[in-house]
């Protein structure tokens, strides 16, 4: 199973500027490969490949000295992530590849993690070519699993994103079950009877935000006044994120130590989304991570983890009778076994019920 820790670093000043020099020539080499492409296949009708563009570093190196200062790695990973997204673009996954401005160009990997002692210095993480950097690590993780570091520069500060494949945990016995029906008045409401609230941290920032973006669009284009306004608006969504992301892991977290087998429905969000009444408030709910969330730790403390298919879920009483009723009921009422429940109790006990 492979897996992604995130961990703030603080890098010097000095260790800074070589950050910001490796991503800039980084996305120069980006946008330099691509225009290579789109000439090459004007002229010729063919673009070169992803190889031939690599075996050309070397002659790089020589013409323009200051790659010198950026890992061998780093700039085979900078075309191989240029390759991947024409990849994307013609398996109709993506659109056609751009040239990549400062904004968008924020992050760099070493492929090639597992072959360098990268965590020998407590506290730090060794980056080649720009030294050991001071990393917040905030729990234990296995450094001999990490096999690729990303780096990246996000609303004013430093990341890593070390990605490490570890093997997946002996099922345990089941012995506590749950079904898990997701909502937006309630955020889950579970067969036990427990409901967790719905925190909607992007409601409460709502008006922040909007005045925020009131203020950037009064700015004149291209001016220093105009950049941090815009840096006040990624920031705040930058918390908006962040809080969604804790709350996230800390609910799944404890769902997933207390129960060994979680039933939920199998939803799609991304149809759910195209709902222009439900779509603000279900981007805020964070279902999609909520439910994926689920499964990785499900996987990785042994945990058995059930999609349901949603058909008839919210429609259907425990005793199998059909109870219609549409979404401003709230209640549910079941004419044939006589049970009256919340309905989003009465979902979560279907779903541990087709689990069973």
């Amino acid at each position: 199973m492979i897996i992604v820790h995130r961990f703030h670093i603080e890098p010097t000043k000095e260790q800074e500027q070589k950050l910001f020099l490796t991503l800039t020539l980084c996305r120069r080499l980006y946008n330099a490969a691509l225009e290579q492409r789109e000439i090459c296949y004007r002229q010729r009708g063919k673009s070169p490949t992803c190889t031939s563009q690599k075996n050309e570093l070397p002659m790089l190196k020589r013409e323009l000295p200051e790659y010198k200062q950026v890992n061998a790695q780093v700039l085979q990973d900078c075309l191989q992530r240029l390759d991947n997204a024409f990849g994307r673009f013609f398996n109709s996954l993506a659109g056609y590849p751009h040239y990549k401005d400062h904004h968008h160009y924020r992050s760099f990997t070493y492929p090639q993690a597992d072959k360098q002692d990268h965590f020998k210095k407590s506290g730090c993480i060794y980056l080649p070519k720009i030294g050991h950097v001071k990393m917040k690590a905030h729990f234990e993780f296995d450094p001999t699993t990490v096999s690729r570091i990303n780096v990246k520069y996000q609303n004013g500060k430093w990341y890593v994103n070390l990605t490490s494949e570890i093997q997946e945990a002996d099922t345990v016995e089941i012995v506590n079950k749950v079904g898990i029906d997701v909502g937006l008045l309630t955020f889950a409401a579970l067969s036990d009877g427990t409901k967790i609230d719905n925190p909607k941290y992007f409601r409460e920032s709502e008006k922040k935000l909007a005045r925020l973006q009131r203020r950037l669009s009064r700015k004149k284009k291209g001016s220093n006044n105009r950049g941090k306004a815009k840096a006040k608006v990624t920031r705040l969504h930058d918390k908006i994120a962040n809080q969604r992301k804790d709350f996230l892991h800390k609910t799944t977290c404890g769902i997933v130590k207390k129960y060994d087998l979680i039933a939920v429905e199998n939803l799609s969000v991304k149809n759910m989304v195209k709902n222009r009444r439900l779509s603000k408030s279900i981007a805020d709910a964070g279902w999609g991570k909520f439910l994926d969330y689920l499964e990785y730790k499900c996987l990785k403390y042994g945990k058995t983890f059930v999609k349901i298919p949603p058909g008839g879920t919210s429609q259907t009483c425990v005793c199998g009778a059909h109870v219609p009723k549409d979404l401003g009921i709230r209640v549910h009422k079941c004419p044939e076994c006589g049970l009256i429940a919340d309905r989003d109790l009465v979902s979560a006990m279907v779903l541990l019920q087709r689990a069973s």
